[in-house]
């Protein structure tokens, strides 16, 4: 049986040295490269959509694939595609960077320039070892080989306008409606949803920071269970340590909770530091929430333009909540809409600050009533989102059925 190779090479002059070579390899089968690493991952999510036997045995990534770094991407498709194996391709053949890819998920390193016996050797042996995994897999084993969770993050356009309120309800929704949802505190300074939720846990997302290999086990003694289904992953009780969640840590443990479980929910705060980014880089949908007025819908403009600076997410691949809704505010969606260049919610959530006082105060958000035209409304934006097992239907849970119905303008 042919081994399918599938090279991730982002240089011309690399992808014709590694597509000729490989042509050349007995019994391989190479498949078209991919350029980056976004298109890398959307290739190898199509393909595990239609069964893990569509994927490639072996990928091959270059040092200089971008713009995720070669490291942080073989890490990502080590969790959320195990049964493919993956070599570096490199010119730093150092024990050292040997072990790093090791520890990353690598099956193998090959070092530039490139030799017909050393590619030969690696690929023959990873395509052995892949071909083990989905033996493995065949009979059952218990590997995750979907195509990974939805990660949804949720960040303020400035402080106060119910990022975390959001984030919650969009996580009891997906839960309530039969998925496995993880809810991760990444405003690691000021993060409140412990305290909206009356937790307290002495774990939180730094103790996973300093850790190469998430595994399952590591990471089940960092979240803790909440009554309601939710798996929590808390911010620090001590604001200080979130400086230790790197960018780089953010991307693994982002990874390693999309591998283990359907839905992941992060509110990420309305302060934009290097583990918020890399998370808004890396979700699936990325949600801004603002209120109708001057000063959140300029913050809200203002972060967008800061993240397509800084090539973390594109306007247009952006969502805008709208919160405390009014008709009779003078600012409504369409002009948000135009303000800002993203896409808006349909989904408006109206301001009754009312309904939501009690539960707050007593850290008891998920116990806010069915009929609060809030909770209706940010479920309702979980349905709308895909969030949910059934958006048409009720969602089990709490006193009654919750429709999914979304608030029009007139």
């Amino acid at each position: 049986m042919p081994t399918r190779i599938l090279p991730a090479v982002g240089d011309a002059d690399a992808v014709r040295s590694v597509t000729t070579l490989l042509s050349q390899l007995p019994d391989a089968e190479p498949v078209t490269p991919v350029v980056d690493s976004t298109q890398l991952i959307d290739t190898l999510a199509r393909l595990a959509a239609e069964s893990v036997d569509e994927l490639p045995e072996v990928v091959i990534v270059h040092e200089r694939i971008g713009p995720v770094p070669a490291l942080e991407l073989i890490r990502e498709v080590a969790l959320r595609f195990p049964a493919v194996g993956v070599i570096l391709v490199t010119s730093d053949a150092s024990p050292g960077l040997f072990q790093a890819a090791m520890d990353y998920g690598a099956r193998g390193v090959v070092a530039l320039p490139l030799s017909y016996e050393e590619l030969a050797s690696r690929v023959q042996a990873v395509a052995q070892w892949s071909t083990g995994v989905r033996r493995h897999l065949g009979a059952g084993g218990d590997v995750f080989t979907g195509v990974g969770g939805t990660v949804v993050t949720v960040s303020g356009a400035k402080g106060g306008v119910g990022a975390t309120l959001t984030a919650i309800q969009l996580a009891l929704a997906a839960q309530a409606s039969g998925r496995s949802t993880a809810l991760v505190d990444m405003d690691l300074q000021t993060g409140d949803i412990a305290s909206y939720l009356d937790v307290q846990f002495r774990r939180s997302v730094v103790d996973l920071a300093a850790i190469n290999d998430i595994s399952p086990r590591v990471l089940a003694d960092a979240v803790f269970r909440h009554d309601t289904g939710l798996a929590l992953l808390l911010a620090p009780a001590e604001g200080e340590r979130g400086e230790d969640v790197t960018d780089r840590a953010a991307r693994q443990i982002v990874s390693a909770l999309r591998s283990r479980y359907e839905v992941v929910v992060i509110d990420c705060g309305a302060q934009l530091g290097g583990a918020g980014a890399a998370a808004v880089e890396m979700a699936d949908r990325a949600l801004l929430i603002t209120t109708p007025d001057v000063v959140a819908v300029r913050g809200a403009k203002r972060a967008v333009r800061m993240w397509d600076r800084l090539q973390i997410r594109k306007a247009e691949e952006t969502t805008v909540v709208v919160n405390r809704h009014s008709r009779a505010t003078e600012i409504q969606p369409p002009l948000i809409q135009k303000i800002t260049g993203t896409a808006v919610a349909a989904t408006v959530v109206p301001a009754n600050f009312k309904e939501l006082q009690s539960v707050v105060d007593a850290g008891r958000i998920h116990e806010l009533e069915n009929k609060s035209s809030v909770k209706q409304a940010l479920w309702g934006l979980a349905g709308e989102l895909g969030l949910v097992k059934t958006p048409d239907g009720a969602l089990k849970g709490g006193r009654g059925p919750v429709s999914f119905r979304r608030r029009r303008e007139s």
